[in-house]
């Protein structure tokens, strides 16, 4: 999808705190390291699997913007990146996913049971780690959102009937799953700003998330799977009701409707079904609605950050925006 912005890449967005972020990665090392060789053998299989640190560089940009110089910031920002990984180590192993950016994930490598005893693991060395900052607010904000990703999961496992998933369901689900940890990266990163200045990169945060996730579901549509990691249609695949579907259902007629039924009702989709409903998506519309929602939080991302000085770190915060709306994968 395009924006009005110039494209970015996320090398751009993190120049302002590439010295603070480089260091993130050995603070992750520092936490998680244990003297027991199953949990060491995990560790380096996920440390291969590193991630873009998009997380931990909004919160080092939010506390850069702000003026703010936490010198517990790098700690804050590999806190951050820890319970982004512990999540997808559990997502992975309740969807049985066996790939995770291009290689194995811990429940196809070891097992279901290693997977779920590691994501708990990697959540209370996260809070270990805040407990000993000493410091009530860090741990306040980010028990908050582990407690709304963890209900988000939830209801995604109650929603037993795609055919009558509404907006407000998904806006809820996507809220609770990936806005939320990214709102609180946001803040965390201006704990020590201004009342109105942390308001303002919470919400800012939480416009974010939300066009993050709803441009996710759009890349399972439009994306190219050698850029993705993944096949087109892979939520459909897995029964999952993204935005795309939901603004379309009802613009459909008899025919393109009775298809995704069927499809839902298909413990297995065979490749033509997922074509012909990624085809009717597009043609009721459904791209194109879910391609306008993520422009408009983008819009509210970006009006957030009014609150804040001018400095280079504000513009990599605005950055972030296009970025977000305009990634391929």
């Amino acid at each position: 999808m395009s924006s009005q912005l110039a494209p970015v890449g996320l090398a751009d967005l993190q120049r302002p705190v590439r010295a603070r972020l480089e260091r993130v990665p050995q603070e992750l090392h520092r936490i998680v390291e244990a003297d027991f060789g199953l949990i060491a053998q995990v560790n380096s299989h996920l440390f291969q699997m590193q991630g873009k640190m998009f997380r931990p560089t909004l919160l080092l940009l939010a506390d850069e913007a702000t003026g703010a110089g936490d010198p517990r910031a790098i700690t804050l920002a590999a806190v951050i990146e820890l319970i982004h990984v512990a999540t997808l180590v559990h997502d992975d192993s309740v969807d049985h996913s066996v790939l995770r950016r291009g290689m194995p994930t811990i429940n196809s490598l070891f097992s279901h049971q290693v997977s779920v005893i590691m994501g708990d693991y990697l959540y209370s060395r996260a809070v270990i780690e805040l407990v000993q900052l000493d410091d009530l607010a860090p741990l306040r904000v980010l028990s908050r959102v582990t407690n709304e990703m963890t209900v988000g999961e939830m209801r995604q496992l109650l929603a037993h009937e795609p055919m009558e998933f509404t907006e407000e369901s998904y806006d809820l689900l996507i809220q609770a799953k990936t806005a939320s940890l990214l709102s609180g990266a946001c803040e965390v990163g201006a704990l020590r700003a201004s009342p109105g200045e942390r308001t303002a990169l919470r919400r800012y945060g939480e416009a974010l998330g939300m066009a993050f996730q709803i441009v996710d579901d759009l890349l399972d549509y439009v994306g190219d799977p050698n850029i993705t990691g993944k096949p087109t249609g892979s939520d459909l695949r897995e029964h999952k009701v993204t935005l795309p579907l939901i603004a379309a259902l009802p613009r459909m007629d008899a025919s393109s409707r009775a298809a995704v039924e069927t499809l839902m009702e298909t413990a297995e989709p065979a490749d033509g079904q997922i074509a012909e409903v990624v085809a009717a998506v597009a043609e009721a519309g459904g791209l194109d609605y879910a391609r306008e929602r993520a422009l408009r939080l983008a819009q509210q991302a970006d009006g957030e950050l009014d609150a804040l000085p001018p400095t280079p770190a504000r513009d990599a915060l605005r950055a972030a925006i296009t970025y977000v709306v305009d990634r391929r994968r």
